[in-house]
C-alpha cells in the first residue's frame, strides 16, 4: 500500500511554509493536486502524486542528506535555548526530523553532515564501525615524532580511558605546528584533550572528512549543500 500523508504536512515537509501558513494557503486554492484544486488541509495524498503550489510541482524527499561547513560560534544540536543551531543554517529547516550526525564543538569548523536518516547516522557513528573523522588543526606548541608514536599506541584522556590507535601528520612543526588527525572516536572535546594529554594546546580546529565525505572546498563557513548521489551511495555501502 502507498505511504499517504496529510497535504498540509507533505508541503510543510518540503518547507513549503509553516504547517499553519500552509492550511491557509490550501483553504485559499492555491495547492493543486494531479491537477485539481484541493481546499482540505487533511486531504490524503500519496508520494506519487503531482502536487504543485501556485503552479510548481513539489516533489516529496522522504529522506535528505546535506553537507554543511560548520562554522565556529554555533552548537551542533537540533534546538538551544541560547546559540544558534547548526539546523538554524538550513532553509530547509521546516523539517522537524533533521539531525546533525554527530556533534562538533561550539569552535569547531568543518564537515558535518545533516540529515533525517536515522540508520545511517548509527552506522556512521557506531564504534563498531571504526569511521574515519580526519581533522586539520593549529597547535601551540611544536609537534614532534613522539607525539605522533603516542597517539599510534594510544594515549589516556582519561583515567580509565585510552583512546583507539590514531594516525597524526605533522605539517609543519614550529612555536604553532599544523597538523592532521584521523580518529575513528568521537569523545567529547576528543581532538582537543589528546592534545592535552601530550602537553599542547590546540588553538584552532576543523574536520575534512567522516568516512568516505570529504568537505566541499567550495562551500564558504555556514554553507551547505545537498550530497550527490555517489556520495550517498559511497557513504552506505560503507556500512
Amino acid at each position: 500500500m502507498a505511504v499517504q500523508l496529510r497535504l498540509d504536512k507533505f508541503l510543510a515537509d518540503m518547507g513549503v511554509g509553516a504547517r499553519s501558513e500552509v492550511k491557509q494557503w490550501i483553504r485559499k486554492g492555491r495547492v493543486k493536486v494531479n491537477d485539481s484544486i484541493v481546499t482540505k488541509p487533511e486531504q490524503k495524498v500519496s508520494l506519487e502524486d503531482m502536487v504543485c503550489f501556485d503552479d510548481t510541482r513539489i516533489s516529496y524527499q522522504s529522506v535528505v542528506y546535506y553537507m554543511l561547513h560548520k562554522p565556529a560560534g554555533v552548537v551542533s544540536a537540533t534546538r538551544d535555548k541560547v546559540s544558534r543551531t547548526v539546523l538554524d543554517l538550513i532553509s530547509d529547516r521546516q523539517r522537524k526530523d533533521l539531525f546533525p550526525v554527530g556533534r562538533l564543538d561550539k569552535d569547531t569548523e568543518g564537515l558535518l553532515l545533516i540529515t533525517n536518516d536515522g540508520e545511517l547516522a548509527h552506522q556512521l557513528l557506531s564504534p563498531k564501525k571504526h569511521v574515519d573523522k580526519v581533522y586539520y588543526a593549529k597547535v601551540s606548541g611544536r609537534v614532534t615524532e613522539e607525539d605522533a608514536k603516542a597517539f599510534r599506541e594510544g594515549v589516556r584522556i582519561e583515567e580509565d580511558y585510552c583512546t583507539l590507535p590514531a594516525k597524526l601528520t605533522i605539517l609543519a612543526s614550529d612555536a604553532i605546528s599544523e597538523i592532521e588527525l584521523t580518529i575513528q572516536e568521537g569523545k567529547f572535546h576528543q581532538v582537543k584533550r589528546m592534545f592535552e594529554a601530550v602537553g599542547k594546546e590546540v588553538i584552532y580546529l576543523k574536520r575534512l572528512s567522516m568516512g568516505s565525505l570529504v568537505l566541499d572546498e567550495k562551500l564558504k563557513p555556514g554553507e551547505y549543500r545537498e550530497l550527490t548521489k555517489e556520495e550517498i551511495v559511497l557513504l552506505k555501502s560503507a556500512r
